[in-house]
């Protein structure tokens, strides 16, 4: 790879993990019922593949971690799992394809759905620092199994969230495929 194609993918999966972080905060600090914390991971995997995803999700999960939400740390693997599955998936398909945005959200997020529905039943008993937890306890208080309730909630969340990514990651590929070999 030329040296400026290496600082530029450098630069461009630094952008990622920093979209991560600062999507994730504003979701925290908002109790919002969806996360943010994915469209760096999605728009990595779309230009470098599925390593470059696991990369910048990888990152984003110890930073954030480290820094201002401790459950991140404990849902890294659902990140890693998006990055690989949407570095998959773009191998084939190029984002910005508008049609398919609304199976490729759902395509990425179930793998994930099934993996954040374990961890958040097994190590949180259902409640974590994510504005989807307060919806989690409505069901429960109609008297819905914790494991349904987290399930349910969690598809309809990370449906939603992961609709937006692969909307924002389709626009930020166009601008981007001029400027990135790796993203033609």
């Amino acid at each position: 790879m030329h040296e400026e194609n290496k600082t530029r993918a450098i630069t461009l999966l630094a952008l990622c993990i920093a979209l991560n972080i600062v999507g994730s905060n504003i979701a925290l600090m908002l109790k919002l019922p969806i996360y943010l914390d994915s469209i760096g991971t999605v728009l990595a995997a779309a230009v470098f593949g599925p390593l470059g995803g696991m990369l910048a999700g990888g990152a984003t999960g110890v930073i954030v971690g480290a820094t201002t939400d401790l459950y991140s740390l404990f849902f890294m693997p659902v990140q890693l799992l998006t990055g690989l599955v949407a570095g998959l998936l773009y191998r084939r398909i190029k984002p910005g394809t508008w049609r398919s945005n609304w199976w490729l959200a759902g395509v990425i997020s179930l793998p994930g759905t099934l993996l954040s529905t374990a961890i958040t039943v097994i190590l949180f008993h259902g409640i974590t620092s994510s504005g989807s937890s307060m919806l989690v306890q409505l069901l429960l208080g109609t008297g819905m199994g914790k494991t349904m309730a987290v399930f349910l909630i969690q598809v309809g969340t990370d449906y939603l969230d992961r609709f937006i990514t692969v909307y924002v990651v389709a626009l930020v590929y166009r601008a981007l495929r001029y400027k990135l070999p790796q993203a033609n």
